[in-house]
């Protein structure tokens, strides 16, 4: 698999999380699926609701295994609602969510595995003592094992 995304939608994606710091940014990614090729349309940065308590009986079964906003993110449900009509008034569809890692690699953790959907793309970027250091973007393959997947930088006119 391979995203294609803009270096203006990645640097939208660096400036949030280095904003956030040390909370975790999250977000959504709405463009295209073709074959094993996901294109970026559009960045839409959300709230990390986690341990929001108007969100209680949705997290629930999350805040036994996770933390707080420095180690976890959720977005709300209405969010992604929201990003999902907006995708389909644009024809496009949700192809992944990004969020940040404040003072750890770009590497997915247990929870990040243990709440993905194989479909998405799941971009992860670095933060390291308030700026970005890295940027990666994973995919669960068949056995759900997170893979590294090629990042290929578009070109907007």
């Amino acid at each position: 698999m391979t995203i294609a995304i803009s270096q203006a939608q990645i640097q939208i994606i660096v400036d949030r999380a280095e904003q956030i710091y040390p909370e975790e940014c999250c977000g959504i990614l709405l463009g295209t699926i073709s074959g094993s090729l996901k294109t970026v349309v559009e960045v839409i940065p959300t709230v990390n609701v986690w341990g929001n308590p108007e969100l209680a009986d949705v997290l629930a079964d999350l805040t036994e295994i996770c933390r707080t906003k420095t180690s976890r993110y959720t977005i709300d449900p209405q969010a992604i609602f929201k990003a999902t009509k907006r995708g389909r008034d644009l024809q496009l569809e949700i192809v992944g969510f990004f969020h940040s890692h404040p003072d750890s690699p770009a590497v997915p953790s247990i929870c990040d595995r243990d709440l993905a959907w194989d479909v998405y793309s799941y971009p992860i970027v670095s933060v390291m003592q308030g700026k970005v250091k890295d940027f990666k973007s994973w995919v669960l393959d068949e056995l759900s094992i997170f893979q590294q997947e090629e990042i290929s930088c578009l070109k907007l006119p």
